[in-house]
């Protein structure tokens, strides 16, 4: 008798598109739903950081949680493509809240949401800075804040104060910027002066960075 063909491996499933057509799509890089791909919109202003970016900053991460991710409580403040918050959430994060302003945005993330089946994500539609000033208000922390925001809009230096109410001690803070945040001695601006540069890169024209609040940097 001929020999059965082999069961191949189920390709991912799309996860559906919700408005208007993706251009691109990016991958989860580690975790539960490693290779899993993300459709992309094409919306103003929305720019994810790229598969090779986002596997450096995870290994940045990893090491100052020595691998850690179960009791993580995560704040993905503008979340754009699901990218940075999705990779927490696979990899293991107690929970993930991710924070957009832009309906088709928001939509999409909640199709991703519901096809990984991921029950440690909150996706909350609202403004950033609201958010951050609500966490305030409640006395919740995070261990760890990713602030990707549209560059030219001042966001960092308005974020980052409130970020040294809402993060965790001995939290992490990701940063992203069309500037680097390093600066000599005694330069920095007031918004950055209370955070050290853990680990800072380049892509392109973008700098991203692992931030730490000095008190708990040593």
């Amino acid at each position: 008798m001929p020999k059965k063909p082999a069961n191949k491996p189920a390709k991912p499933a799309k996860v559906p598109v919700h408005g208007p057509q993706h251009s691109n799509q990016v991958r989860i890089i580690g975790g539960a739903w490693k290779r899993t791909p993300l459709p992309v919109l094409s919306a103003s202003g929305l720019r994810p950081t790229p598969d090779r970016v986002r596997e450096t900053v995870f290994n940045w991460i990893n090491h100052q949680r020595d691998g850690y991710w179960a009791d993580a409580q995560v704040l993905d403040l503008f979340a754009g493509s699901g990218a940075l918050g999705f990779e927490a959430a696979s990899r293991g994060a107690q929970s993930v809240t991710m924070i957009d302003t832009v309906v088709p945005v928001v939509r999409q993330l909640e199709d991703i949401k519901a096809k990984l089946k991921a029950d440690n994500v909150q996706i909350i539609r609202a403004d950033a800075l609201a958010v951050a000033q609500s966490a305030i208000a409640r006395g919740q922390k995070y261990d760890l804040i990713f602030l990707d925001p549209p560059y030219q809009q001042e966001f960092l230096e308005r974020c980052l104060p409130l970020c040294t109410r809402i993060l965790k001690e001995g939290g992490l803070i990701y940063a992203e910027s069309g500037l680097a945040l390093e600066f000599e001695e005694d330069a920095a601006p007031e918004w950055m002066a209370p955070w050290e540069v853990l680990r800072a890169d380049k892509a392109g024209m973008v700098f991203y960075h692992l931030l730490k609040h000095k008190q708990t940097a040593a």
